[in-house]
């Protein structure tokens, strides 16, 4: 199905929890590249084939892209989901990234992932990351984390990757209740109104939003559970060849080079920056910081000699 955003809404009041499933999530996936479309796709059908999806948003941010493109990109969509039948396509109105948080009637589900185009998560750790938000419903669920710092030097806030902490969730990956949406989009009066368009000035930071927001509601920290296998297409520090070790020609460079954090120490200052302007119009740091990460199962950590090889204990 092909939505224009002049026709979808947005709620004006909360919705009630109880009208909610629990038991699935709903997926938001940004877009906005062209060249990123055949992944897009991809990723599309895997989230299509899981059980624990109710409907799959596509929400296309890029105003250029020829209507035509996304005819066929919703088409395409619809024959390759596997009778899957929720799969929206949402043209947005501007290219602001505040609309991924925008609390759709579309939503059903008391969880959402918001997440992005280029990520390609394997079945069993999305399960195991929705089990987790199952068990925490107010925190914010992932695989991608960094850090907020501060430049003693420079008197500054700064956005930067600590190795044992961690205090922000990405939307590469992302699960939160939908009562978050509402109250990025919708409430918080004249303070959030400021911050969301910080968001809109710098084309950035909603995702470090999102985290001063649930950080200042429940005083804690988002929670990085671990994964078993987790593509990230649009990291910079993949190789920018035309191969992708999967069988797959093209994709590499191109994906790669489009994202925002590819041109990483400008990225980085901007985010620091948003830290900083956040951190002024709300008057306070919210942020927290988590050590750790929840994983699947323990498993035997010890080595034996079998077969002439150093293997796990606990492996045949």
């Amino acid at each position: 199905m092909l939505v224009f955003a002049k026709s979808v809404l947005i709620y004006k009041a909360q919705q009630d929890p109880r009208t909610l499933r629990s038991d699935q999530l709903t997926v938001p996936i940004n877009g906005y590249s062209e060249s990123r479309i055949p992944l897009l796709q991809s990723i599309v059908t895997a989230y299509a084939a899981s059980s624990l999806v109710s409907s799959i948003l596509v929400l296309w941010g890029n105003p250029s892209t020829p209507s035509q493109t996304l005819a066929q990109l919703a088409n395409n969509l619809t024959h390759s989901s596997f009778g899957f039948n929720s799969i929206s396509l949402i043209r947005q109105s501007s290219n602001s990234l505040n609309n991924r948080f925008l609390p759709r009637p579309l939503i059903k589900t008391r969880a959402v992932l918001v997440c992005d185009d280029d990520v390609e998560v394997d079945p069993k750790s999305f399960e195991f990351a929705f089990r987790m938000w199952g068990s925490n419903p107010d925190r914010l669920i992932g695989f991608f984390v960094r850090s907020h710092d501060i430049d003693l030097s420079k008197k500054e806030w700064i956005y930067t990757v600590h190795p044992d902490k961690y205090s922000i969730m990405l939307t590469k990956f992302m699960i939160l209740k939908s009562e978050y949406l509402f109250q990025y989009s919708c409430a918080g009066g004249t303070v959030m109104a400021n911050m969301r368009k910080i968001v809109d000035e710098m084309h950035n930071c909603e995702d470090i939003l999102m985290n001063f927001l649930i950080a200042d509601e429940v005083n804690a920290g988002p929670i990085l559970v671990g994964a078993e296998r987790v593509r990230d297409w649009g990291d910079a520090r993949n190789d920018h060849d035309n191969r992708d070790g999967e069988g797959r020609r093209g994709l590499n460079g191109k994906v790669a080079q489009v994202g925002l954090s590819s041109r990483k120490e400008k990225h980085r200052k901007r985010r620091g920056e948003c830290i900083g302007q956040f951190h002024r119009v709300l008057g306070r740091m919210p942020l927290r910081y988590r050590y750790g990460k929840v994983v699947n199962s323990v498993g035997e950590q010890g080595l034996c000699q079998k077969g002439g090889k150093l293997v796990l204990c606990d492996q045949s």
